[in-house]
């Protein structure tokens, strides 16, 4: 008899692609098992009924005005227990006042016993407009290492379930929005909260929503959190485009001006039933740059989420 070593070798290549298949899967798997049985049962530090006095352990300077705050949690083995998608409450007196600033760490439940946050300081007699500067982010930068700041949480209207799906509370009522492109829009601070989300979908490898980020700010030099951002560049699942106010006259590949209709169709997924748009930034620029032309472009309300 005569064996046909074509025939053979056919059978040979599709053995080894069913073979490299499984592999494959097996690993996403195994991967995706070790990422739900890592977040265990853990004490929870946040209760929206009540402030918790958090312990400053580390203050890190970043840029000129931006810094980075570690607050431990009330044991090691404490998560903070913050939804992703949700944010938490400063609460402090200041010079006789309760003030009250609503944040998103940068830090999440898969770090124990800490917290991080990322804060741009907002000094006084810097901007003609705010010449008192942030009464909190003032206070934030006198705190000295073993002071103590109170928060509380979970607040928030969005909660990230995973894989594309949300949980969004509207008039009262919960509803669920689907959307594996997410188009997220950001200006300034407004980044954090999208970066948390950002951080939740790309640390899971079975998480394969497509995320393409808008980030609008002043000038190159005020971008936040730019070297988690090239971080994230490194997965396929993550894009970023910025614009600035004011640009240098060499060496800016991005774009100049306001967030426009023209940019929004360049730079994040087109609207449709799988497609979610994610916004927090300065409150005139939600409601005149972003919502108006995000709806000139054909996106429905429903898929629209404003932190």
């Amino acid at each position: 008899a005569v064996v046909s070593t074509q025939s053979t070798g056919e059978t040979m290549d599709a053995n080894l692609k069913i073979v490299a298949g499984i592999t494959t899967l097996l690993s996403i798997s195994l991967v995706s098992l070790y990422f739900l049985l890592s977040k265990k049962k853990r004490p929870v530090t946040l209760d929206p009924n009540q402030k918790v006095a958090l312990k400053l352990i580390k203050k890190d300077i970043i840029s000129h005005d931006t810094r980075l705050f570690r607050f431990a949690l009330p044991s090691p083995e404490h998560i903070l227990g913050l939804p992703i998608g949700n944010h938490l409450s400063l609460i402090a007196t200041i010079n006789g006042e309760l003030v009250v600033r609503s944040y998103t760490p940068v830090s999440s439940d898969d770090d124990i016993g800490y917290m991080d946050l990322v804060i741009k300081v907002y000094f006084k007699n810097v901007h003609p407009k705010f010449p008192a500067g942030g009464k909190m982010t003032q206070h934030l930068e006198q705190l000295n290492i073993g002071d103590t700041i109170d928060v509380r949480g979970p607040k928030g209207k969005i909660h990230y379930l995973g894989k594309g799906k949300y949980e969004v509370k509207r008039k009262g009522q919960l509803a669920t929005v689907m959307g594996k492109k997410i188009g997220m829009i950001a200006g300034g601070s407004g980044i954090t909260p999208m970066l948390q989300v950002a951080a939740e979908i790309l640390k899971n490898p079975a998480d394969r929503s497509q995320i393409s980020l808008l980030f609008a700010n002043q000038t190159p030099e005020d971008i936040l959190c730019k070297d988690i951002i090239e971080e994230m560049e490194q997965d396929e699942r993550f894009t970023v485009w910025y614009t600035v106010d004011r640009a240098p006259e060499t060496g800016w590949d991005y774009s100049v001006g306001f967030v426009d209709a023209e940019m929004l169709a360049k730079h994040i997924p087109a609207p449709g039933t799988d497609t979610a748009v994610m916004m927090c930034g300065p409150p005139p620029m939600i409601k005149f740059a972003c919502l108006p032309n995000l709806e000139k472009l054909g996106f429905q309300e429903d898929n629209l989420l404003v932190f």
